[in-house]
């Protein structure tokens, strides 16, 4: 997993360092003998500790972040810091002791090494949160980014399916009709090619508008038609402004496709299949006349429909069985809202 660089602001280092500078020279304001010189002294010596502290610690944890990945304290970092703050706050405080050779090493070297120890914890568990912080957003954005391109590749191919059976059956009753001389041969051979041109041109796309969707859909009953001869009945009620939503290709399509795979389609008992909308959604139904062995299934159409509504819009479609109709809710899709 590739990463970005850690970094901590040059702002935040330079401008916590002075203000712990700042900072250590207050008990020297509230002394009853103000001395200036001690007080720069020791709010310079400070901020050059703190500096070069935020340095080291920033330098240890990238130097053990590209060797190993940290689940926890890195203790022997810790030991390491602090003895690496004691050394430069020795040194810091025989720097100091040369300037002021006044003051007694002794007491100032008790009270440097106890605040240089405090200022390097303190920095050390600072970047320690930050660093497990911006390791877990990192790990999160690659999960979101795997998750993105997974469902993508998921999409990529509920658009890309292409039901083969349907080319079957559609090339057998082609046959059929040629055999006997039917006139409506070349209308079926038009509408077949038609039907996967629009298969061709809409698989590029997420959504379409409806009356794009009810072209493909008319092609496809033309060619159901000729197979099954009456044995089904389509009614299509939308309205001009529902026709001007928009829709996931092939929608319809499927929906249709699953009725007629489910369901008797015969002479005797034709399936009426009604097309219609309301209360926000546009709704296909259809009189339950099922085939023998097929109660329980749903089909892969109605599958690939709720995935497809899920991961375009965040939206599911709502079914209904009532054991005499059975009804697929598509949601409608306004195009200002999509956009």
């Amino acid at each position: 997993m590739k990463q970005t660089e850690f970094k901590i602001s040059p702002a935040i280092i330079w401008g916590s360092s002075l203000f712990l500078g700042l900072l250590s020279s207050v008990p020297h304001i509230a002394e009853r003998q103000f001395r200036a010189p001690e007080a720069a002294v020791n709010a310079g010596l400070t901020a050059t500790f703190a500096l070069l502290m935020w340095y080291f610690n920033i330098y240890m944890l990238r130097r053990n972040s590209r060797i190993k990945q940290q689940h926890g304290i890195s203790y022997k970092r810790l030991v390491s810091s602090l003895v690496f703050g004691l050394v430069v706050m020795l040194a810091l405080a025989w720097i100091q002791q040369l300037i002021l050779s006044h003051i007694h090493f002794g007491p100032v070297m008790l009270m440097v090494e106890v605040r240089g120890i405090l200022i390097n914890l303190v920095f050390y568990m600072f970047l320690h949160l930050l660093q497990r912080n911006y390791e877990n957003q990192q790990v999160s954005m690659e999960l979101e980014r795997i998750k993105n391109d997974n469902l993508g590749a998921q999409y990529e191919l509920l658009k890309q399916q292409v039901n083969p059976h349907f080319l079957f059956n559609s090339l057998n009753t082609l046959k059929a009709m040629v055999e006997s001389g039917d006139p409506d041969a070349v209308d079926f051979i038009l509408k077949l090619s038609n039907f996967y041109r629009f298969t061709l041109e809409s698989r590029k796309l997420d959504l379409i508008h409806a009356h794009e969707e009810m072209e493909i859909l008319h092609a496809y009953l033309f060619l159901q038609k000729a197979r099954f001869d009456g044995g089904f009945t389509f009614t299509n009620e939308l309205t001009p402004p529902t026709l001007n939503t928009l829709i996931p290709p092939f929608t319809l399509q499927l929906l249709v496709e699953n009725c007629l795979k489910h369901n008797v389609v015969s002479l005797d008992k034709p399936l009426p299949i009604r097309l219609y909308e309301a209360d926000g959604h546009i709704i296909l139904e259809n009189r339950l006349q099922l085939k023998s062995g097929n109660n329980s299934s749903l089909g892969v159409g109605l599958k690939n429909i709720e995935l497809r509504y899920n991961h375009l819009m965040d939206q599911h479609i709502e079914i209904l069985n009532t054991g005499s109709v059975f009804q697929i809710k598509l949601p409608l899709i306004y195009e200002y809202h999509h956009h």
